[in-house]
């Protein structure tokens, strides 16, 4: 079971596929750009247990973790790595014992403080705020400051994850604020090149 990164490009899939050979292809491309994680989220996928099947062998073939969203029994089916959950996804309690204790289990804290703080008690392996931007995945999100990245590197303990309209012209901020990893679905699969669109990304990390 590989581990959660420290830092890096987290890779969430987009819903503009044809077909689960194109994801694969998509996210392999994502990854050889330097993705450190990938999260398989679909919403309205017809073939959701075949594609994730794909990318778990994918991400495996790189040694980086698959991230299931919103799904703990499809991540359990698969055998994926973790499971991201959202407020109205379950308890992180129900998610380890169904996926067992080398699971990694992300949570979406949004803009509080206090929902990141509770769930680094319970066992959550990262928290992720946002969104941060303007975002075309998720236009209604509540936007979340700055301040409450900064606030949370003061207190926890665990990967800080930002999402929401991240680029490479304005993730820098996010991360000087407080971010570890920076969550990224049309910075990436909304492009041309998946390949090219990650590797714009890496000089965040080395500057």
């Amino acid at each position: 079971m590989v581990s959660f990164p420290t830092t890096g490009l987290y890779a969430i899939t987009a819903e503009s596929h044809a077909n689960p050979q194109q994801l694969a292809q998509t996210v392999q491309a994502a990854l050889r750009g330097g993705a450190k994680v990938v999260q398989y989220r679909a919403k309205s996928s017809q073939d959701r247990l075949a594609e994730a099947r794909l990318l778990l062998a994918v991400c495996r073939s790189f040694r980086v973790p698959l991230i299931i969203n919103d799904d703990v029994e499809l991540a359990f089916a698969i055998g994926a790595d973790g499971v991201h959950l959202g407020k109205d996804d379950g308890s992180i309690a129900q998610a380890r014992h169904r996926q067992g204790k080398q699971a990694i289990i992300g949570v979406s804290c949004y803009n509080s403080l206090e929902r990141a703080i509770e769930a680094e008690a319970l066992g959550a392996n990262y928290v992720a705020f946002g969104r941060f931007f303007p975002s075309s995945s998720k236009p209604n999100a509540p936007l979340a400051q700055l301040e409450t990245l900064a606030a949370a590197k003061q207190c926890l303990h665990l990967p800080i994850v930002a999402i929401g309209g991240i680029t490479p012209a304005n993730g820098m901020p996010l991360l000087e604020a407080g971010a570890d990893v920076l969550a990224v679905i049309d910075g990436v699969f909304g492009a041309d090149d998946a390949e090219q669109a990650a590797l714009a990304f890496k000089p965040l990390w080395v500057l």
